[in-house]
């Protein structure tokens, strides 16, 4: 099987299957169908690690088992059996079944998990010789997507969403979830050469998201996936990738990120997580209002222009120097904001938006190199802007519908 291709599927948040087949394409894998939050690809055992090692904004990858047309449970059952689960899934699997029902005839959920776990049973006990299963053994999660009539059924090779990094050990409420951050980031002007701000750090995830991008540090090279455990993977492709993907690293990128908070409680979780990723000796982190971001950039600013002219704009990771070809020194006129302010949503925060918003307008104003993306379910946003954003994008915060106003400075 090492050899063979199959067909892979990556889900995404709808609104980013433009990012995440971007992610996939860079990987050298072409796309061969699209849908809302469903992108799928044809690849070998080393596409199904090397997508799960390195893509940022998809929520999850899977192996597609089959796609069929159901309209009573007779054909679910019997089209659900005559896919090749033995393929993957061994005698003492550890499987189950979700899955999600939208306009089709069969909307019963728990009727069509049941249905099709009955029919993988059926299948495997005629290959295996087996009536039980001890279920005692690697976790293969089967899922089923069922939109008018037409079913979709795949295993789960991530196991917890993939933007579980690892390193939120502090959190802080409604923080927004890793792959939008890095989507946000990805979205943006943010790249190495670039000085990006992010006034409303929150547990810092968008500048955590951020630098590790910027190092190209692979978003799952720390953790563990369910298919980790399957048979199917020689545990040497494990090494392989891993190996290829620290020496993909760039511990010497130059680039320069300030994340503050009004909240001297997020910022210490801030500084912890980007401890816990690895990231912190390039994030400056500081207690501050967005009211004063003005001020704290331009005194970032001078206090290390002396920095920037020796191009030691983000320090070194240990046992990496920045002499030599290191990289020309961070442009600090043409700076991105990326931030997640408060929506207004929660009690207490709709009266902090007119200053928020205020300070935002100002800082722009008399900063027109620099760019903003922020990501907010308020309407209004635009109005209190002064003018309308050069791109819009709506998204999903969780169930939330949002927009990512993009402003773009001057050239």
């Amino acid at each position: 099987m090492n050899d063979r291709n199959f067909e892979i599927i990556a889900t995404s948040t709808f609104g980013l299957e433009a990012v995440v087949k971007r992610e996939i394409e860079a990987l050298g894998y072409g796309i061969t169908d699209s849908r809302n939050g469903r992108l799928t690809y044809k690849g070998d055992l080393r596409a199904l690690v090397r997508s799960n090692l390195w893509l940022r904004c998809a929520d999850r990858v899977y192996v597609k088992m089959g796609e069929f047309t159901a309209k009573t449970f007779d054909e679910l059952f019997r089209a659900a059996e005559a896919l090749p689960w033995e393929e993957w899934l061994p005698v003492n699997a550890h499987f189950s079944v979700t899955g999600s029902s939208a306009r089709s005839k069969l909307h019963s959920v728990p009727a069509c998990q049941s249905i099709i776990e009955k029919a993988i049973v059926k299948r495997l006990g005629g290959i295996y010789g087996v009536e039980r299963f001890a279920k005692n053994g690697p976790v293969y999660a089967v899922r089923f997507m069922a939109q008018k009539d037409e079913f979709v059924l795949m295993i789960n090779s991530s196991g917890p969403g993939l933007h579980d990094r690892g390193y939120r050990v502090k959190d802080v409420p409604a923080p927004i979830k890793e792959t939008m951050a890095a989507a946000m980031v990805s979205l943006s002007f943010f790249k190495p050469g670039r000085f990006l701000a992010d006034p409303f750090c929150g547990s810092g995830t968008i500048a955590i998201e951020a630098a590790m991008m910027a190092r190209n540090i692979a978003p799952g090279l720390t953790r563990k996936f369910d298919c980790s455990w399957w048979e199917q993977i020689p545990e040497e492709l494990w090494k392989e990738e891993k190996a290829a993907a620290y020496k993909a690293m760039d511990l010497d990128a130059q680039f320069k990120i300030l994340a503050s908070d009004i909240d001297s409680r997020a910022v210490r979780a801030a500084k912890k997580n980007a401890e816990a990723a690895g990231v912190d000796d390039c994030i400056d982190f500081k207690v501050c209002d967005v009211k004063d971001l003005a001020k704290t950039v331009d005194k970032y600013v001078t206090q290390n222009s002396s920095a920037e002219a020796s191009g030691h704009s983000c320090p070194a990771a240990p046992g990496h120097s920045v002499t030599g070809d290191a990289p020309a020194a961070v442009d600090l006129d043409r700076g991105v904001i990326i931030a997640n302010p408060p929506y207004g949503i929660r009690i207490g925060e709709a009266e902090l938006l007119p200053g928020i918003y205020e300070s935002l307008r100002g800082f722009l104003a008399e900063r027109p190199s620099w760019s903003l993306f922020l990501i907010t379910s308020d309407k209004t946003f635009e109005n209190a802007m002064g003018r309308p954003a050069d791109r819009r994008r709506k998204l999903y915060n969780g169930d939330l519908e949002v927009c990512y106003f993009q402003y773009y400075g001057t050239k």
